[in-house]
């Protein structure tokens, strides 16, 4: 009979349907935003015609995850099984361990299934992570170079070790995660215990545990064999990257040792497996722990301390060869064309007639300070903005090449102010808007930027709007996002300003290019609205089935998506090419793993004056190639990645990784041709690296007595001063002809006292291409080393600054460009081999203290040897600093000169109380204000007197003299105000 409690139905909270609801809701939700998130990216990368990118980088990761999830997750559970299955039957267990079973053996089977599949996955994920790893061994290209120490391709070392370190940690991490679960199940369960001293083992248990062992010591065994490859790409407190000789002669056969010692306790396990007697294996082990010191630690160290040290020199030699030629070779400067230079000092008459190009396209508008010139001259309204740093490139004019400054004229809409709606800032503000370029040599009469391309609509030398595309909508400036295209007859987006004032009517316009996906459904809309986060791209009346919505639009971010094997150079610039504005992008492949060559820091090389130093060195590098030249049509964003290297074995590998996603260098147009460079990221760490590793003798490389580093910036602050930065300039080399390239200097590697700034050597590169399609040039990329004579003290770039901060006619006439409401600012200080010697230039702005000032070209300032001359034009300077007639004419030789300058100022510009030159206002060359002409007299008279009374040590009549200086200053800027 049934009792009235059992029949009672069972009551159910009413909360548990609602939770499950939720609970399915929110992983609904979930999957729709993880879904939108990948469909966008999708949608983005079928656009750009880059599908196969992701695809590929989303079906390796799948792969690996699933490889890895399983490869942990299956060991794990077969060994947490097996010491289940064939647990002791009626083993006595201590009171405790009945307690753990009690807990555990209801959750039995979720344990059993759930321990495995949560190690799985994070497994799984790990191992995701190492997909571009597995497809480049897949993928694996031969470099056709062996290393000395065991005759391997470089290959080897590059792809596969890697690979086999990878997959050798991978399975040591799952057999020791098996071996602990197995171990813990056994002891759970009875079949291991321990009594007092005695430890009690089923047979079952000995077999999975011992052959776990041996697994594991295999492992390790394989792990140090393949130490001893890694030996060379190793420079952790050693001498240098590579086998030394104590790893020659200790660390590497001790490995070998290791790894067969680990072998061999591995098949003592594998006995102990079968017979059951523990005591071989762990005789083994203490004897393999033992031989690990010795021969792992203090064998290596008795070397190295006995046979090294005496000897380091003579018996490091051949490895410091093999560590030379490799890093020498890794880095690209293998064949550097080393030049010794014996520079002369002496400046005389005509002594530029030989390098008339050079001193032509001597560039004296510097790219770093005139962009408030080009924001007050050309940006027109308050929307639109120019870089910090314009950018250098080169361009025909008149059958002539011609060195510019060149920048886009971006959209800015941080500076929209009340009118930055939603509205305006996705459909109205959606571009910048034409090209802005200025002659790199010239300069007006009133120290301005001389354009040779510019206005709105844009003009000059260029081309108009009708020669090329002007709108910019993908940039470095451009907002996250746009919403274009979608109008057709009714434009609305800004297109420029026109009319007479901010109230003229403005011309609009209609993007008509394929540059983004395009929201041709609610579906799109809404996982577009998701992905940004706002509703006006779903409901605003402006989106229709035309509509394309652009973003990731910073040409440096469209190629690094499109090709992530990549590192992208840190100045990617503009050009105007075959009818449209691109963006030029110069991509490097590189890696850490070359045997025997250098690592350095990449963040690190490439600091300067314009590229900061991150607060964190990252992507160590010791291989680098500028394999690809990529382009971003700033229209409409469409991406070029131009096959550049194509001997580069890295780059081979990724070809069959991401097959058609390069175009073939015989593709490039020859107006593109003209207009790639040589990149400065590159030509960075190969000049940090030539610093030392232009020294091919062991002994002089080893005794560092012929180290050089670059420069600090010689117009820094002095407390933290950044590395002088490379230039480009049109050069003509000894025994070459001119070409656009980029340079930069060396002065010796010393600290503290000792240091000194003079010149060792001058890099330059060839950055010119040449413009045959689908040929670069033979002199492309040619790295030539002017090396000066170390009986030589010709001045480097800080000690030149020094001199023209100390000269006493400099001072002078700084002072008076120097006032309350004006401030002086000094451009790029530029070293050029002319005249037999080092000619250095610096342009010498002065700025407005107002708030609308921009800095206006007043002086040119130029030393040669020991003599300075500081004058309005560089033309005039440089005929001032040799005798009157340089014997060429620099660019701006058409500025009428106001005659006010220095002149030369002669013989040692670092002792205040010489002749120091000064203009006599009796020869004809000094200016036309004969007061201001006297007052400087005085000026120069009242120093000289100071200097001589300090040398006779009468301070009252130094003291006079102040005086006098004080009131001919005072005069001075009187009359210049006249």
């Amino acid at each position: 009979m049934t009792s009235p409690a059992s029949s009672r139905p069972v009551r159910r909270s009413p909360r548990l349907p609602i939770l499950v609801t939720v609970a399915i809701l929110a992983a609904l939700v979930i999957a729709f935003f993880i879904f939108s998130s990948l469909l966008t990216d999708y949608m983005w990368f079928d656009q750009l015609g880059f599908a196969n990118v992701l695809t590929t980088q989303w079906i390796a990761s799948a792969v690996m995850f699933f490889i890895g999830f399983l490869a942990m997750a299956v060991p794990v559970y077969v060994s947490i099984d097996i010491a289940f299955r064939f647990r002791p039957v009626y083993a006595k267990l201590n009171s405790q361990l009945d307690r753990y079973q009690q807990v555990i053996e209801p959750l039995r089977r979720v344990v059993v299934l759930g321990v495995p599949i949560v190690l799985g996955l994070f497994a799984g994920i790990a191992s995701s992570t190492s997909w571009e790893v597995a497809l480049q061994w897949l993928n694996r290209t031969p470099f056709g170079t062996t290393d000395p120490q065991f005759g391997l391709d470089v290959g080897f070392y590059v792809f596969s070790l890697p690979f086999f370190q990878g997959v050798v940690g991978f399975a040591s991490a799952v057999v020791l995660i098996s071996g602990l679960a197995a171990v813990a199940t056994s002891y759970l369960y009875g079949a291991l215990r321990f009594t007092g001293r005695e430890v009690r083992i089923s047979k079952v248990a000995r077999i999975q545990l011992a052959i776990t062992a041996a697994l594991y010591l295999l492992l390790q065994g394989v792990s140090l064999w393949l130490d001893q490859y890694a030996t060379l790409t190793d420079g952790a407190n050693k001498l240098l990257t590579g086998a030394t000789y104590a790893d020659d002669a200790a660390g590497i056969p001790g490995k070998q040792i290791l790894a067969l010692a680990a072998g061999l306790v591995a098949v003592l396990f594998i006995v102990t497996a079968i017979i059951g007697r523990w005591r071989l294996p762990v005789i083994g082990t203490a004897a393999l722990i033992i031989i690990s010191i010795i021969v792992g630690g203090i064998y290596p160290w008795i070397v190295q301390r006995f046979q090294v040290e005496p000897s380091e020199r003579t018996v490091e030699a051949p490895f410091i060869e093999n560590n030379i030629q490799a890093t020498r070779e890794a880095y690209g400067v293998a064949d550097v064309e080393e030049q010794t230079y014996d520079a002369q000092s002496d400046a005389e008459a005509g002594a530029l007639a030989g390098d008339a190009v050079t001193t032509a396209n001597i560039r004296i508008i510097d790219p770093a300070l005139v962009t408030d010139a080009f924001a007050q001259l050309q940006q027109y309204r308050q929307y639109y903005s120019f870089p910090q740093q314009l950018s250098v490139d080169r361009y025909t004019i008149d059958g002539n090449t011609q060195d510019t400054v060149i920048a886009v004229r971006e959209l800015n809409t941080d500076q929209l102010g009340a009118s930055a709606t939603p509205y305006n800032t996705t459909f109205v503000y959606t571009h910048g808007y034409g090209v802005v370029a200025a002659y790199g040599n010239q300069r007006s009469a009133d120290g301005q930027p001389v354009f040779l391309e510019s206005g709105i609509p844009v003009t000059g030398a260029l081309g108009d709007a009708d020669a090329y595309e002007p709108r910019i909508y993908f940039g470095q400036e451009s907002p996250t996002y746009s919403i274009v295209g979608g109008n057709g007859d009714n434009d609305i987006e800004l297109d420029y300003p026109s009319g007479s004032n901010d109230n003229g009517t403005n011309q609009t316009t209609t993007f008509d290019g394929d540059g983004g996906p395009k929201l041709d459904s609610a579906f799109k809309k809404l996982i577009y609205a998701i992905k940004f986060q706002s509703e006006q791209i779903f409901l605003s009346d402006a989106v229709n089935d035309e509509s394309q919505i652009l973003y990731d639009r910073d040409p440096s971010e469209r190629v690094q998506k499109v090709a992530p094997y990549l590192t992208l150079d840190s100045a990617p610039y503009p050009a105007v090419v075959d009818g449209k504005v691109v963006w030029i992008v110069d991509g490097y492949t590189t890696t850490r793993e070359y045997p025997y060559s250098k690592p350095q820091a990449l963040s690190d090389a490439i600091a300067d004056t314009y590229t900061e130093r991150p607060t964190y060195a990252s992507n160590e590098i010791n291989y680098i190639r500028n394999s690809v030249k990529a382009t971003v049509d700033a229209y409409d964003g469409s991406v070029n990645l131009y096959a550049w290297d194509t001997e580069d074995p890295i780059l081979k590998t990724w070809q069959k990784i991401y097959p058609s996603t390069l175009t073939p260098l015989s593709e490039m147009s020859v107006d593109l041709m003209e207009h790639v460079r040589y990149p400065q990221d590159m030509f960075k760490v190969q000049r940090a690296i030539l610093g030392t590793y232009h020294v091919t003798d062991s002994d002089s490389f080893y005794s560092s007595d012929d180290a050089w580093v670059t420069p600090n910036e010689p117009t820094s602050n002095a407390a933290s001063p950044p590395l002088q930065p490379p230039y480009y300039l049109t050069l003509q080399l000894p025994d070459q002809d001119p070409a656009f390239s980029i340079y930069s200097t060396y002065i010796p590697q010393q600290s503290g006292e000792n240091a000194r700034n003079v010149l060792t050597g001058y890099l330059a590169a060839n950055a010119d291409a040449g413009s045959t399609p689908g040929e670069v040039a033979d002199s492309y990329g040619e790295l030539t080393l002017l090396t000066l004579p170390r009986t030589d003290t010709l001045p480097g770039p800080g000690q030149v600054q020094n001199n023209f901060n100390t000269d006493t006619a400099v001072a002078n006439q700084l002072a008076l460009l120097t006032r309350g409401d004006t401030s002086v600012v000094r451009g790029n200080l530029l070293t050029l081999p002319v005249g037999g010697g080092l000619l250095y230039v610096q342009p010498i702005y002065v700025t407005s203290n107002s708030e609308t000032s921009y800095p206006v070209l007043q002086r040119i300032l130029v030393s040669f040897g020991d003599q300075i001359a500081f004058e309005d034009t560089l033309d005039g300077a440089l005929d001032a600093l040799f005798g009157g007639n340089s014997g060429a004419t620099a660019g701006d030789n058409g500025v009428p000169s106001t005659g006010d300058g220095t002149g030369d100022t002669g013989g040692d510009t670092g002792d205040t109380g010489g002749d120091t030159g000064a203009t006599d206002p009796g020869t004809g060359t000094g200016t036309t204000n004969a007061a201001l002409d006297q007052a400087l007299a005085d000026a120069q008279a009242a120093l000289d007197d100071r200097a001589a009374a300090y040398a006779d040590n009468d301070l009252v009549a130094a003291a006079e003299a102040d005086a006098r200086l004080q009131t001919a200053l005072e005069d001075a800027v009187a009359a210049s105000g006249e």
